[in-house]
This record gives C-alpha cells, sequence and structure tokens, in this order.
C-alpha cells in the first residue's frame, strides 16, 4: 500500500489550471488557504499536510489543506481504503465526503533487491489524483513535541490491485488513479458509480520511474 507520495503542485500553476480550478493561480490558493499551505510538504507521509481538492457549497472545485491518514488508535492512521464494506469506511463514501488527491509520483515498497521504495509516475508526466475521500475530526494529530490540538480535516484514498507496471515490484495493492474524464462521476456519482472506479489504472497510464 502507499504510505508515501509527492506532490510539486506549488510549482506548477498550469497544473491547477488544467483540474478546472477557477482559482488556480498561486496568489489566489495563497489567498483562499492563507497560513494553511505554507505547512504543505512535497514530500507527502501519513500525518503530514497535504493540498487535496473538493466541491464547495457551490459545487465548485476548489483546492483545500487536509491530514493524510483517519484515525485508527493514538498514534497510527490509515492511510489507505480497500475493504469499502467495512461499516467503517461506508459513512465515508457518500459524495459529500469525496475529494481528489493531486499526486506527481507515488511510491510502493519492494523486497526486491536493493530494498526500497519504486516511484511511479504518469507517463504523460502529468499529475494524477487519486479517488480520495475526507472527514471533519476533532483530537490531537502531529507528535508528541509538536502536537496539533482541535478540529482537523483528514483524507485517506482508495487503493485496488496492482496493474501490470506496479505487481512486479509490489504486488499487493496500488492506489486508485483516477483519468480526469472521471473526476466528476468519482466526485458527483452513486455510491455505486464511484466505486465501479476501484480499479487499477491501464498499463500505458504509468511507468517505473528513474
Amino acid at each position: 500500500m502507499c504510505n508515501r507520495y509527492r506532490n510539486a503542485v506549488r510549482k506548477a500553476g498550469l497544473e491547477f489550471e488544467e483540474w478546472g480550478f477557477e482559482e488556480f493561480s498561486q496568489a489566489r490558493i495563497k489567498l483562499r488557504l492563507s497560513d494553511r499551505l505554507d505547512a504543505v510538504h512535497e514530500d507527502v507521509y501519513p500525518d503530514r499536510l497535504a493540498m487535496t481538492a473538493r466541491l464547495d457549497d457551490n459545487g465548485v472545485l476548489a483546492p483545500d489543506v487536509m491530514r493524510w491518514g483517519f484515525p485508527k488508535v493514538k498514534s497510527s492512521y490509515v492511510t489507505n481504503v480497500r475493504n469499502v464494506t467495512s461499516s467503517y469506511w461506508k459513512p465515508w463514501l457518500k459524495t459529500e465526503y469525496r475529494c481528489l488527491v493531486p499526486v506527481t509520483a507515488f511510491a510502493e515498497f519492494s523486497f526486491i533487491e536493493p530494498k526500497g521504495n519504486r516511484w511511479f509516475e504518469r507517463t504523460d508526466a502529468k499529475t494524477m489524483c487519486f479517488a480520495g475521500i475526507w472527514r471533519p475530526w476533532t483530537g490531537e494529530r502531529g507528535t508528541k513535541a509538536d502536537p496539533v490540538v482541535g478540529e482537523h480535516l483528514l483524507f485517506s484514498f482508495l487503493t485496488t490491485r496492482p496493474n501490470a507496471v506496479v505487481a512486479p515490484w509490489h504486488e499487493k495493492a496500488m492506489p486508485v488513479v483516477l483519468e480526469r474524464d472521471d473526476w466528476d462521476l468519482w466526485l458527483t456519482g452513486s455510491v455505486e458509480e464511484a466505486l465501479a472506479m476501484q480499479r487499477p489504472a491501464t498499463d500505458v497510464t504509468l511507468r517505473l520511474s528513474s
């Protein structure tokens, strides 16, 4: 399962335009997200803040900052969703809790020598989006040295079986990568329509990153 990814979105303003955001420029994003944007890392691990996108109250796709990982037990977070029939996930699969998670590249750990992460990116080098879900949550996150207590927006994303590009390196799972034409259906479709997208990306979509 993916527990690390990269998102260089702040260096690629045109990608916001491609996503269809009304306010895609760095200045407007900064204005909308204020100091939350300063806490976003391009190298994303569980519990870090990251860029996401969801429909606002007017039905417009808008950027947001959320923390990666749903609560499990103290200092443990559920970052990937595979078993969508679980009662734990069902409330958050509704339309109002779906989001997009923009990603430049994602890592899967491989036991093939040399052991370590293998990175995957789109073959066209564009930003991809994972099929994400989000939820509000109140509690303590962050580290012991720098705890963050209060209200949080948390996200996770769906995984599925690996395609032929990922499987030789990591045979368990891969994130659900949405094609651009599927974004609207993921964000607005029925639960059944959305979960029909829980499938591997085509083999020509991804490549092993150098």
